[in-house]
């Protein structure tokens, strides 16, 4: 009996189980128009008109964020400018876990520039040449002058390692760095 009972019925009841816990995980909590807005418990208590219920429902429905890093508008604001002809170099400091490698192939793949990277297929690194030249480069990245100051290199590491890299590949760059 105990041998026909795991072979045969127990199956079935994992798969069910299974089936269920699933189910639990997958099916939304309230289908379509089924749950019932309720208004604000302070709206309900002042007897408050439909345009503050309004009002108060969607400030309940924004999250309440303090500001940690209040920056004022003009920093926010602030345009700088780049020139590629020139002696300017974008260092692309890449920060894990934050998209920067998806973000990082698109500035050497995907950018409409008067002269493209120039990405040979089955390589990861694209030589990103200024306009009119052979050698001097205007991005500093894994995509395009490689892992130069080591593997995820933070900010103190690449602000001491960059000028002098970029004078081993032979580019002038420039040494103000910001």
């Amino acid at each position: 009996m105990d041998e026909r009972f795991n072979r045969w019925l127990l199956p079935p009841l994992l798969a069910l189980l299974f089936l269920l816990i699933v189910y639990q995980y997958v099916s939304p909590a309230c289908p379509g128009a089924a749950c019932p807005r309720r208004p604000p418990a302070s709206a309900a208590r002042r007897g408050g008109g439909p345009e503050e219920r309004e009002e108060e429902e969607e400030a309940a429905a924004m999250p309440r964020l303090a500001a940690k890093f209040p920056f004022a508008r003009g920093e926010l604001c602030r345009r700088g400018r780049f020139d590629m002809r020139g002696r300017d170099v974008i260092v692309f400091l890449h920060i894990q876990k934050t998209g920067g490698t998806t973000f990082g192939r698109h500035l050497v793949r995907n950018i409409h520039l008067e002269q493209p990277c120039y990405c040979r297929a089955g390589q990861k690194k694209c030589a990103c040449h200024r306009p009119g030249g052979d050698k001097d480069t205007w991005l500093f990245s894994r995509f395009s002058t490689g892992w130069s100051c080591g593997l995820h290199a933070d900010w103190t590491e690449l602000t001491s390692c960059v000028p002098a890299a970029m004078e081993r590949r032979g580019c002038a760059g420039n040494r103000t760095l910001r």
